[in-house]
């Protein structure tokens, strides 16, 4: 039956369905348009940095944006760059009811991460419910349950809750993102307990100024998280 259905749907690319080898695949073109993010990078957001350093999860590099601006999380990390193909695979998941594209950005994400302590629970950053209901799904919630499979770790979806809701950010500067975002995020009254003394792995589709994240970090915390890391998947950075 599935080498038949291989026959009548064959396998597509994820982003412009040219034909490839393996479901949930990009095919070549796609794939050098996509910025996967390797070798030396940020350890606060996951950015590249210049050089030729071999990554090494003992190495701790900082960009010029996290050596200026405090990061309440631990380690940082994202899967590609916010540009090219990788803009168009967060645009059709957010945007698109592509909700599908989940699964295969979990599994670049979680390459991403070092092996995770056991106790780590991966927590979605919260959606406002009026924005869900137009929506219709959090982006990053998906995200979250998929990296939580890929990785064993345990999922958390309402641990956090964003009460009110906030005007987009978009063409907004760092300090207004960060104005905007302050207290804007909260521990779930009941579910957020479920933090208390846990490893949290924050996840998001993509990192801005890192202000959404902060936000989130800060909330875990203050339910009683013993400690904070964040992934997303695109990063959206300056030329390096």
């Amino acid at each position: 039956m599935q080498t038949l259905l291989r026959v009548f749907y064959p396998p597509q690319c994820l982003t412009c369905q040219e034909l490839v080898e393996v479901e949930a695949a990009l095919c070549g073109a796609c794939w050098r348009d996509t910025a996967f993010i390797n070798g030396a990078t940020c350890s606060k957001c996951g950015v590249p940095l210049p050089g030729e350093i071999e990554e090494d999860a003992r190495v701790t590099l900082h960009c010029d944006d996290c050596m200026r601006v405090a990061r309440p999380w631990g380690r940082g990390a994202a899967a590609f760059l916010y540009t090219g193909n990788g803009r168009r695979l967060v645009m059709a998941l957010k945007h698109g009811d592509r909700t599908e594209l989940a699964k295969p950005a979990a599994g670049w994400m979680a390459q991403r991460v070092p092996a995770l302590p056991a106790d780590t629970v991966i927590v979605p950053v919260p959606l406002h419910w009026l924005r869900y209901v137009k929506r219709r799904y959090n982006q990053a919630a998906l995200l979250a349950r998929a990296v939580a499979r890929e990785t064993g770790c345990t999922y958390l979806p309402d641990a956090l809750l964003r009460p009110h809701a906030t005007k987009p950010l978009d063409g907004h500067t760092r300090e207004a993102r960060f104005a905007t975002l302050q207290d804007a995020i909260r521990p779930h009254p009941k579910r957020g307990l479920a933090l208390a003394g846990r490893q949290v792995l924050l996840v998001d589709d993509v990192m801005t100024s890192g202000a959404t994240l902060a936000a989130a970090t800060e909330a875990a915390l203050q339910a009683g998280a013993d400690h904070v890391d964040v992934l997303v998947l695109a990063r959206v950075a300056k030329d390096v």
